[in-house]
């Protein structure tokens, strides 16, 4: 669209309402790859049921979050994930937030006081006496193995993409709601645990770019949160298994196995558990021994974004200048890391394997990355938009809801019901809504809260969901969906 054409766009948003955006009149002034978008959103609104209300919505998130609490932390599912996982506790405050400022505080907290003296926070924080996942505690040895691990909790030792700045500007931005008290509690925290925050994004800046290209290295396909995608698929055929201690999985006793990574990909994950416990999980002996080793384009992405954000939020509360100028610094140098990978015509961005030299080309969601920092060309952008909005992602025929699935249905990786190879992830939805209502796109962030609502209106608040047919898949009653719902809806 030229800038006019978006005015216009914006401008009919803002006469109806956001709940009564007109797509006829958005669809006038659109691309073919728009067209195709909003045609599966208006299929969508005649095709569904009724569902939930808002209301009755809101509620039974409440009640799922009430119901997944621990105490001091959230599971990120009763019975599949029953610890607390970095970015889902992230996801989960800003879910929390609106509910009870008090408690969203209270689930960084207990994720910061997990973390490594070396400023890592773990993807993993144990639940203590809680038994039924694997590899569990026992199997991780970080407390005996890691000489940065925390003293009286048990963590795993990697780490997650950190999302947890967005976090904490939800839970800021729902304080200034509400009265002094509430405020101060939000401040507060803030002020306590700002050098935390500090020490997270300087271990990430430092110790996970060893080749100072400007990307965030991960040395596991779990620190990416998107377990078995077919990004990973190339650097996984490099890892040789060596002698791998016996185990047995906990996932497949409560998921059907056809939805989880096979056997064989579990056994190079546990692999690179192996050598990560045979080096201490010492950051400098990572960079030189791991089988696996790729710059995560998606990773630094959302690096570059909550470095802004915290940064942002480091002004506002007058944080100490160097900080905030680091903050900055560390936004542009990780943004322009980014942007190096992108195709200069689609914009599309790639992964780096830094054990072959190869670059890692895949129709996933990461190729959508620079839509998250931003920096590409405002051409090039508005081209990646329409792929992202196009018959090969959000605008597929056969979607059920205009929602990006995790890889595309036209690639030849795509598995409509496997985890990350094809499934819908409604903390994705969530994630891009949030950015592009950040970036000024309101109405295509209303289209993905409006379509991820009315996904979610089935009840059952699934970890991702089938993008043809619509059905839940994965563990129900996951946390962060509720917690995006929760955020939608507030």
């Amino acid at each position: 669209m030229t800038q006019n054409e978006a005015m216009r766009v914006d401008t009919a948003e803002q006469v109806t309402g956001p709940d009564h955006a007109p797509v006829a009149a958005v669809a006038r002034h659109a691309t073919p790859g728009r067209r195709a978008y909003l045609k599966v959103t208006s299929q969508n609104r005649e095709m569904n049921g009724p569902g939930f209300t808002p209301t009755q919505l809101a509620a039974r998130a409440s009640y799922l979050l009430r119901g997944n609490d621990l105490g001091t932390m959230t599971s990120a599912a009763p019975k599949l994930y029953p610890h607390m996982w970095s970015w889902d506790a992230a996801f989960v405050a800003v879910g929390l937030a609106p509910l009870s400022v008090e408690r969203a505080v209270v689930e960084l907290d207990t994720l910061l006081s997990a973390q490594w003296r070396n400023g890592m926070i773990p993807h993993i924080v144990f639940a203590n006496g809680v038994d039924g996942y694997f590899p569990g505690p026992s199997r991780w040895e970080c407390r005996r193995l890691a000489a940065n691990a925390p003293a009286g909790v048990d963590t795993s030792g990697i780490t997650q993409p950190p999302v947890h700045a967005i976090a904490v500007q939800r839970i800021l931005d729902h304080s200034r709601r509400h009265g002094r008290t509430t405020r101060a509690v939000a401040a507060e925290f803030l002020d306590r645990r700002w050098v935390d925050l500090m020490r997270w994004h300087r271990w990430l800046a430092h110790a996970r770019d060893p080749k100072q290209h400007g990307r965030i290295t991960l040395y596991h396909g779990w620190e990416s949160g998107m377990d078995n995608s077919p990004r990973w698929d190339r650097a996984y055929a490099n890892v040789v298994v060596g002698d791998l201690p016996p185990y047995r999985r906990a996932d497949i006793d409560v998921v059907d196995p056809a939805q989880r990574p096979s056997d064989r990909e579990y056994d190079r994950y546990l692999w690179l558990v192996e050598q990560m416990r045979r080096c201490g999980y010492d950051d400098f002996q990572l960079a030189s021994t791991m089988s696996f080793a790729v710059e995560d384009v998606f990773v630094t992405a959302v690096f570059a974004l909550a470095c802004e954000v915290l940064a942002g939020i480091g002004e506002d509360y007058r944080m100490p200048n160097a900080d905030v100028r680091e903050l900055y610094e560390w936004a542009d140098y990780f943004r322009a890391g980014v942007i190096a990978t992108a195709d200069p015509r689609s914009g599309a961005a790639r992964d780096f394997d830094l054990r072959t030299g190869e670059w890692i080309s895949t129709e996933t969601l990461a190729m959508f990355a620079p839509l998250l920092c931003g920096g590409l060309p405002r051409a090039t952008e508005r081209g990646l938009l329409r792929l992202f909005e196009g018959p090969r992602f959000c605008g597929h025929p056969d979607l059920r809801y205009a929602l990006p699935p995790s890889t595309s249905p036209v690639s030849k990786d795509f598995r409509p019901r496997e985890y990350w190879r094809g499934p819908v992830w409604p903390v994705m939805s969530w994630l891009f809504s949030w950015v592009f209502a950040r970036r000024g796109w309101a109405e295509r962030s209303f289209m993905l809260r409006a379509e991820g609502l009315r996904q979610a209106g089935d009840g059952s608040f699934a970890e991702y969901y089938d993008p043809f047919t619509g059905d839940p898949l994965g563990s129900m009653q996951q946390s962060w969906t509720a917690a995006a719902v929760l955020d939608w809806l507030g």
